[in-house]
């Protein structure tokens, strides 16, 4: 027999990097095994420090996902080396992992003592600035460690050198409760001598102006503010420390003025390079004028980062360059993306280039009036003398299209290329189909969740608003974390949440920019839902257990609201949000009454709360929280289903909450399931739903076993649909079903986007029933292989990077006969529903089985 082999080791570090941001983290690893029906007997895990101090320790049964550290704590700054062994319960052993390098990043309790700087005398509002020190390195340096982290953004070189690839850091979080600080490696950016540090900096969402119309605000900071210290470690045993105080300078630098709704204009005569050619990070440095900088009040200590980094991704070249009726200059990049453009020109010196950015055009001119007040508009000044590269720093935009004007000489679209940025996330997962439009609709999911995982997930990111609606992640939240391991990006955003409810009220958007909290059913629920799918899904009890106060004190707050009745009733809702009939500036009036989906949120909430306290070892608040969830149960059904198994609210969203949330039993499901494929089929299989209804009502209708109606739903090309934006040239989801009117004129309401996750949420289904791959247990440790070909697709199939290993399941039709082949990763079992109905339990491996269907008979 061959033994298994350890592919990988894992640990709670931002994806790219082996910094913890705790001294104990969880730890895991993925073994490959040819054997059919592998189970972990028994696995040693054996970690060595710096010293060559070794400590060992042995896991004795199958677990291998998120295990608790077993070790003594880590020490700030201290590097082990971590490598597993496991053996089989067939007692075959297999060789020792390579090791894998964990760097604690973390700071010791009152470690941090840098004083918080900015500019002494700004300008202007949200100046962009540099800051600069220098400093003298005496010895062999064995570790240099920068700590450093901004209320604004910013970017640090030393010694002519940028420290790192990172963009927007430190990202975006409740900055007057958290912030957050980069631990980075430098020790061989530093040289014996004298050495410089600049650091240059700007506002983003710092600085930036939030809400809407006349009411938006500053809610941080007028100015960007800086904080490090470098921390020096020799070889002798000495340790000095760099860090920012009085005695750095600071001056304005070439960005003329940054935002991210503005965008971002650079003067490229004001680069700060002296005679010799050397920059403000280089020793030596003569040049430009240099003020001392302003000491001002502290900022939170930051913690280490939790979250992956912000990247530039991808680059795409130009796909066509269209000439509008107004004579305009377009480039069309052929992907609804988020980032920047960057060009390379040649000019005189004073030339200006204007780059204005948008998602779609309208009648052929560039469309802006979705970007409301968000002038999405970067404007370069040459320095002239040669060829001049320059990409924005510190903004972005979510566009497709992008006018430029002010092009020096003969334009080449060669010269300009779009940067995707994005958080760093691992891709984890994979989706096809022969349906050509499904394919489509699906890739454009995933760039949706590419342009909004930025930092925070918003909900859009291109017009003066990119918030971290809760309503948005609250059910895209499955989907997403299918596709990419978004657990470190939503852990960080979880603890955002904790820290921005009032008295238990989650706001609309975190970081909370809107003002007052006030409670809104599915979205506040993102206090539950959320911390629930990271259990499900990577086996996250930690972030559970962390977010299992906050998860009460939302369900406990809106018990409170409900009262003795335990109807959350007559208040405030978004409802089922985007209904599409609710007319465009109205987009609350849904046909669903507001009412029943905050009663049907109620009893999710509680009925979470209960699970959670079970799984965390909390008996009686388990059997509380699961006392009362039963009686809002039994409210709902007394309030909203009629004997006969109608709806009071008789529409789509309402039905499909009672079966999916399990409000309903069996029985009753299909009554309630039967009534909802006759109110899909009245409306010729046309969207009914909302932000609500429309991630489950697919669920709703394959449960109670109208998967052909699904099916028709699905691949509805008249608008309202799913496949209608795709039928349009969408690349990315939108937000109305209707963004773009079929004679191509922009949606009239206000409130507009072509990129918008919250309807992809979708894909889910599509991953879980078409192709067939669901978690059957927390992590996958068990899958549910239970594909649903539908009729006139020739294939599906999903793949998806699980906890334990790569997972896939695909389906194809030949005729009446249906063939699925399924790999279950080791370590892992699976049940399996085939498309006749017929159950298997399997162990590890691959497997394939053929079974026949008929072809649905239409008359």
């Amino acid at each position: 027999m061959t033994a298994p082999v350890i592919e990988r080791i894992s640990v709670d570090a931002p994806y790219g990097s082996d910094s913890v941001a705790d001294p104990k983290p969880a730890i895991g690893w993925v073994t490959q095994s040819v054997s059919g029906g592998w189970l972990q007997a028994a696995a040693e895990l054996e970690l060595r420090g710096e010293a060559d101090e070794v400590q060992t320790h042995v896991v004795t049964g199958r677990d291998s996902v998120r295990v608790a550290w077993p070790f003594r704590p880590l020490l700030p700054r201290e590097q082990v080396e971590l490598r597993v062994r496991v053996t089989g319960q067939d007692g075959i052993a297999s060789e020792w992992s390579a090791p894998r390098r964990i760097v604690a990043g973390f700071l010791a309790d009152g470690e941090w003592d840098a004083q918080t700087i900015a500019v002494l005398e700004p300008a202007v509002e949200a100046e962009a600035a540099v800051l600069r020190r220098e400093f003298t390195v005496d010895g062999d340096v064995r570790r240099a460690t920068l700590y450093a982290t901004a209320v604004g953004v910013y970017q640090a070189a030393i010694n002519g050198e940028d420290v790192d690839d990172h963009v927007l850091k430190p990202g975006w979080t409740p900055f007057d409760q958290r912030t957050v600080h980069e631990s980075t490696d430098v020790t061989s950016r530093l040289v014996d001598g004298v050495n410089a540090i600049a650091v240059r900096i700007a506002g983003a969402w710092a600085t930036e102006r939030y809400g809407f119309r006349d009411e938006a605000r500053i809610v941080y900071s007028d100015q960007p503010r800086f904080a490090a210290q470098l921390l020096i470690e020799y070889a002798d045993g000495r340790v000095e420390t760099v860090r920012t105080d009085a005695d750095w300078v600071s001056t304005p630098g070439p960005i003329i003025s940054s935002g991210l709704y503005a965008g971002e204009a650079h003067d490229a005569r004001r680069a700060l390079r002296d005679a010799a050619g050397r920059t403000p990070s280089e020793s030596g440095f003569e040049a430009g004028a240099w003020a001392s900088v302003a000491i001002v009040a502290d900022l939170p200590v930051p913690e280490a980062r939790v979250s992956p980094f912000v990247r530039r991704i991808e680059e795409r070249p130009v796909a066509a360059v269209i000439t509008t009726p107004a004579g305009k200059t377009v480039l069309d990049f052929g992907q609804n993306l988020v980032g920047r453009l960057r060009i390379q020109v040649k000019g005189a010196a004073g030339d200006v280039v204007t780059l204005r950015h948008a998602e779609v055009l309208e009648h052929g001119e560039l469309g802006t009036r979705p970007l409301r007040a968000a002038a999405a508009t970067d404007r370069y000044t040459l320095a002239g003398g040669g060829e001049e590269t320059w990409e924005p720093e510190f903004t972005f935009h979510g566009f497709r299209y992008a006018e430029i004007d002010g092009w020096p000489g003969e334009f080449d679209p060669a010269r300009v290329t779009a940067v995707v940025i994005h958080s760093d996330m691992e891709r984890t997962g994979w989706f096809d189909t022969s349906h050509e439009l499904v394919r489509q609709l699906h890739e454009n999911v995933l760039w949706g969740l590419r342009g909004n995982f930025l930092s925070v997930p918003t909900d859009c990111p291109q017009r003066d608003e990119r918030l971290g609606w809760t309503g948005d992640i609250q059910v895209f939240a499955p989907t997403a974390s299918f596709l990419y391991d978004v657990r470190g990006f939503l852990d960080s955003w979880l603890r955002d949440l904790s820290l921005d409810q009032v008295d238990g009220i989650v706001p609309f958007v975190v970081p909370n920019v809107l003002g007052a909290a006030r409670p809104a059913a599915a979205w506040g629920d993102a206090a539950t839902v959320v911390p629930t799918v990271l259990h499900e899904r990577f086996g996250d009890v930690d972030t559970l257990a962390r977010q299992y106060d906050s998860m009460k004190g939302w369900t406990d707050a809106i018990l409170a609201l409900a009262g003795d009745r335990r109807l959350w009733e007559g208040m405030f809702q978004f409802g089922d949000w985007l209904d599409p009939d609710a007319p465009p500036e109205r987009p609350a009036e849904a046909k669903t009454d507001p009412d029943l989906v905050a009663s049907a949120y109620l009893f999710r909430s509680a009925d979470l709360v209960a699970k959670a306290a079970t799984l965390l070892g909390e008996d009686a608040e388990a059997a509380e929280y699961a006392r009362i969830a039963e009686e809002v149960r039994a409210a709902f059904l007394a309030a909203y289903v009629t004997a006969d198994g109608r709806m009071l609210s008789d529409a789509q969203t309402a039905y499909s909450l009672a079966i999916v949330f399990d409000i309903v039993d069996q029985d009753e499901q299909q009554v309630l399931g039967d009534r909802l494929a006759e109110l899909t089929e009245l409306s010729g299989h046309r969207i009914g739903t909302g932000f609500v209804g429309t991630p489950i009502i697919q669920d709703a209708l394959t449960r109670t076993g109208h998967l052909d109606t699904a099916r028709l739903l699905l691949t509805q090309t008249e608008n309202p649909s799913w496949l209608y934006p795709v039928t349009m040239g969408a690349t990315t989801i939108w937000e109305r079903w209707d963004s773009m009117l079929p004679d191509g004129t922009i949606n009239p309401g206000q409130m507009t986007s072509f990129n918008h996750y919250a309807l992809g949420a979708i894909a889910d289904w599509l991953h879980r029933d078409v192709a067939g791959l669901a978690p059957a247990a927390p992590g996958y440790a068990r899958l549910r292989i239970a594909p649903h070909p539908l009729e006139g697709f020739d294939f599906a199939e999903a793949a998806h990077f699980t906890p334990y290993g790569r997972a896939s399941v695909r389906w194809e039709r030949d005729g009446d006969a249906i063939t699925v082949e399924a790999v279950v990763p080791a370590n892992t079992d699976a049940e399996v529903v085939l498309p006749d109905g017929t159950r298997h339990d399997v162990g590890s491996g691959s497997h394939r089985w053929t079974v026949r269907v008929p072809a649905v008979v239409r008359g």
